[in-house]
């Protein structure tokens, strides 16, 4: 089985996703925190998921996280 690269994904996990936007895993657990509703936050029953795209226009559109 051929393993999906993490830029292709439309979703990551948050090890995935401190890794590919270089962000450590508790100031990314904190942005999660504060901002439940945002449109990059998706849930899997407990666990979080971001999504890629949605999120990478987040960090466009920010100055400091």
């Amino acid at each position: 089985m051929e393993k999906i690269r993490i830029a292709e994904k439309y979703t990551l996990t948050i090890s995935e996703a401190c890794e590919y936007f270089n962000i450590g895993d508790k100031k990314l657990r904190k942005l999660i925190d504060e901002n439940k509703s945002a449109e990059y936050i998706m849930t899997n029953g407990t666990k979080y998921l971001i999504k890629r795209r949605k999120f990478e226009e987040f960090i466009d559109n920010t100055s400091s996280i």
